[in-house]
């Protein structure tokens, strides 16, 4: 993170990286696809179903993932927390990464998707799919709004805010 920093995320090249590290660029390919995947994280599937899994089945799924948001968040220790805030400045700075976020948000909303049961099938119904998706489009919204505001605003409020607009039908 230091180095996108103080460089900017597309002036850091994977050798640089590696060498900072003191790693090959083999290496670091074996257990990254790209210098993207060290700034934006996507939780595992083991992590969405264990969240989801704690929620009554019947509620709204836009009720269950925004609870599966609060609940995600509040596990963060204060050090993970200061760790996803720099991770994001550095997403929030860089256009291309901007932009790049919404791959992984719609590979988030897949996995919590695949992990909420589905009524009458083994996938969600069109109009459920289309809720996780806006719900985690307004997840992103949230933190690139906490990013830009440097962690001066609160989280958990921003994502609010962005659930809370999805729901009276406003723009986020």
């Amino acid at each position: 993170m230091r180095l996108f920093q103080e460089h900017g995320f597309e002036h850091v090249s994977i050798g640089r990286l590696s060498a900072t590290a003191g790693v090959s660029a083999p290496t670091f390919y074996a257990h990254y696809p790209s210098k993207e995947h060290l700034v934006m994280e996507v939780p595992t599937a083991e992590q969405v179903a264990a969240l989801l899994a704690a929620q009554p089945r019947d509620l709204p799924v836009a009720t269950r993932v925004r609870q599966l948001a609060r609940r995600y968040i509040a596990q963060w220790s204060p050090e993970e927390k200061a760790q996803v805030l720099a991770r994001w400045k550095v997403v929030a700075a860089t256009p291309a990464l901007r932009t790049q976020a919404a791959a992984f948000e719609r590979t988030t909303a897949g996995l919590v998707a695949d992990a909420l049961p589905a009524d009458g099938g083994p996938t969600l119904d069109p109009a459920d799919a289309v809720i996780v998706d806006a719900h985690l489009a307004a997840y992103t919204r949230g933190l690139l709004a906490w990013a830009d505001s440097d962690g001066q605003e609160d989280l958990e409020t921003l994502i609010g805010e962005a659930f809370d607009a999805l729901q009276r039908g406003g723009s986020i």
